[in-house]
């Protein structure tokens, strides 16, 4: 499983909202300039969060996107279910040999059991230990 750029960018527009949560509406054009994110895109992914009641939007000159929930709430499998669909690593196939259809469950299990967990509280207020080597998983 792969996550793609709706679901990273999805991320990072909840996090920049949940962040400035209580300061009001934020305009896409903030997040998107502060990010160097296409405007455009992000545009895209906002319809899918306001439907699922993740977000809410308000309307005029000082318009913007608030939190429709608090962010403790609101976990990062709910983001990324929003915008990618069901969390399934690997098709799970019945006539396939029981002892990979039961690695296969494990490690769906295991994936939406770290989404479910996250929450975007945790996210936005992460304190991290410094610089990471950059991994690339693909599962």
């Amino acid at each position: 499983m792969k996550i793609s750029t709706k679901g990273r960018y999805g991320l990072t527009i909840m996090m920049a909202l949940a962040k400035k949560h209580g300061e009001g509406p934020i305009a896409l054009k903030l997040i998107a300039k502060e990010h160097s994110l296409s405007e455009h895109y992000l545009e895209q992914l906002i319809s899918p969060l306001r439907n699922a009641g993740l977000v809410k939007s308000i309307r005029g000159a000082y318009g913007g996107y608030v939190l429709a929930k608090d962010a403790k709430t609101i976990t990062a499998g709910d983001i990324i279910r929003v915008l990618e669909g069901p969390i399934s690593p690997v098709e799970v196939m019945e006539d396939e040999e029981p002892a990979k259809r039961d690695l296969w469950i494990k490690i769906r299990d295991a994936v939406k059991d770290v989404l479910d967990n996250t929450t975007l509280d945790d996210l936005a207020n992460y304190q991290g230990e410094g610089e990471q080597d950059s991994y690339m998983f693909y599962i």
